[in-house]
């Protein structure tokens, strides 16, 4: 490290890269700081000696020291970290201030000699605009939040982090995030061979509720297909389209190779919940507060948990920590609003949904949820407004489809409720393929709910029958085929279904009054039906005396 009496500076900075590799932080500070004095304070060296402090969690100190080496006028790079440790602190508006002051000509070779040329400098913008961001978000302002994400990724198309968060913190419509795909410049800054491999990989992440399950690869990238993040991002789209058993497989399978895959939680968390599967959900969320007790999900899968084995109030409670530790952290904000809706606390409820809506600006879920309280309250003008905004962002989610149905079916509009009904099944179908889950049993009797009205019994008939099919001990069913068939003058038919519904629902009022009703109805027409004779009222009189007579003798 000396030659003739002078310490080699090269030498020592590299010794500190080695350390931070390492992770030996409080190493790498020491000889940092030593580097410092050596160089009599190069702009290089003293940002490094803010990294190790950054590193080891100092971020106060570590911004003090570029702002007290006057580090923030001569570096981009000085500049950014003091930022990053600003946002790391939650200091917002400082953090902003200090990405607004930053000068436009600096670069920075000195400090990144190994990102030396175009690209260092083009991914250090990104970064930058990445931070803003971030801190943008932060400060609730997700419109300058949003573009700040899309000048990051166009400006990097490698940084994912950018892209994510789009995406995740759902910032942009599905017609949206296809046009920013779009527009991204691949071809600028990828080699060929990286062009194919990136649009793959985004366009995987990209949430589409009426895209198919199968990826299509290029032979260069079957590999791919064994990627546990592209294996995540095909069991999260089988959840939204109700395949909730292949989603289950898929998640299991990523757990049980990475058991902490941070991605794949929510949406095994989930897919649990729907299995109805607590004693998975239970050790799942034992493992993840002890292991992650920092992190949202882990309190939120507790939340779940309790919402499973519906005791409220303790899931709020645990929803309500999640949301406090990460607060754009959409799951939770929907099942605290979700255990307050199964309780008829519709006020709270639509308070948590309207949270969620504003965290998640082109989410459709909050609005759909939203116009469903509106519709148990009997709102219905409300509900059908938030219905058909959320139709406006998801136009290809069959279930809002579903609940504008409702909505048309309650007012009596059906022709209308018949169509949105349609639209629904067309739309599960083609995301389900030929096979619909159970989920869409109730979409099946509302269908045939329309039909009835109209007078089209045939093809009520069938949509109940389809109900049935997919889930077939269901009381409701049974009867509405009954009343069908009673409406036919089909009443054996009506006497057989409704003695099925009674045989699984004992204390079914509809169909017990039924049954009574199409009984006495078929006793009347089983009766003998008497002559009728055509006498005159004499005759009539002539024979009652007749009878008079016969009995006084």
């Amino acid at each position: 490290m000396a030659s003739g009496g002078k310490v080699d500076i090269s030498q020592l900075r590299n010794l500190i890269r080695q350390y931070i590799d390492k992770h030996q932080y409080k190493t790498a500070l020491f000889w940092a700081d030593k580097a410092v004095s050596l160089s009599n304070g190069d702009v290089q060296d003293v940002y490094w000696f803010a990294q190790s402090l950054f590193l080891s969690g100092q971020y106060q100190r570590a911004s003090h020291a570029l702002k007290r080496r006057g580090c923030l006028e001569t570096s981009l790079a000085c500049r950014y970290l003091a930022a990053k440790c600003h946002a790391e602190c939650k200091q917002w508006q400082e953090a902003l201030d200090t990405l607004d002051a930053m000068p436009k000509d600096l670069e920075d070779k000195d400090v990144f000699p190994m990102s030396e040329g175009v690209s260092g400098s083009t991914k250090l913008e990104a970064a930058i605009a990445l931070l803003r961001g971030i801190v943008y978000e932060a400060m609730d302002n997700r419109g300058n939040a949003t573009e700040c994400y899309k000048d990051a990724i166009r400006t990097d198309v490698h940084c994912f982090e950018a892209f994510d968060l789009l995406i995740s913190h759902h910032m942009l419509t599905n017609k949206e995030e296809h046009d920013l795909l779009e527009s991204l410049p691949f071809s600028e800054q990828c080699t060929p061979e990286e062009v194919d491999l990136l649009k793959f990989l985004y366009e995987s992440r990209i949430k589409n509720y009426s895209k198919p399950v199968d990826p299509k690869l290029t032979p260069n990238l079957d590999c791919l297909n064994d990627n546990l993040d592209v294996v995540v991002n095909m069991a999260e789209r089988h959840f939204y389209n109700c395949s909730y058993l292949q989603c289950f497989k898929l998640t299991r399978a990523v757990l049980n190779l990475d058991p902490f895959h941070e991605a794949c939680l929510p949406t095994h968390i989930s897919c649990l919940v729907e299995l109805k599967k607590s004693n998975d959900l239970f050790y799942l969320a034992h493992k993840l507060v002890d292991n992650y007790p920092q992190k949202a999900v882990a309190w939120y899968a507790v939340g779940c948990y309790y919402y499973l084995i519906e005791k409220y109030e303790q899931a709020r409670r645990y929803f309500s920590k999640a949301t406090g530790i990460e607060r754009v952290y959409g799951p939770a904000w929907l099942g605290f609003g979700h255990s307050f809706a199964v309780e008829g606390e519709h006020d709270q409820a639509m308070a948590a949904y309207f949270t969620a809506s504003k965290l998640m600006p082109k989410c459709h879920l909050p609005l759909l949820y939203i116009g469903l309280e509106y519709g148990k309250t009997n709102n219905a003008k409300l509900a059908e407004r938030f219905f058909k905004e959320a139709l406006a962002l998801s136009p290809n989610d069959p279930f809002v489809h579903q609940e504008l149905g409702v909505i048309k079916y309650q007012n009596g509009d059906y022709l209308q409720a018949e169509k949105h009904f349609k639209e629904s099944l067309q739309k599960a179908q083609k995301v389900s393929g030929e096979v619909l889950s159970q989920t869409w049993e109730s979409l099946m009797t509302n269908l045939g709910h329309t039909f009835r009205k109209q007078g089209k019994y045939e093809e009520a008939l069938s949509c109940y029958q389809q109900a049935l099919v997919l889930i077939p001990s269901k009381a409701s069913t049974y009867s509405a085929i009954g009343f069908v068939y009673s409406l036919q003058g089909k009443h054996l038919e009506a006497v057989d279904y409704f003695h099925k519904a009674l045989g699984i629902q004992r204390d079914d009022t509809f169909s017990i009054h039924m049954l009574s009703t199409t009984l006495e109805q078929l006793t009347f027409d089983s009766q003998p039906e008497i002559p009728v004779v055509d006498v005159s009222a004499s005759e009539i009189s002539m024979e009652m005396d007749k009878g008079s007579e016969e009995e006084d003798d």
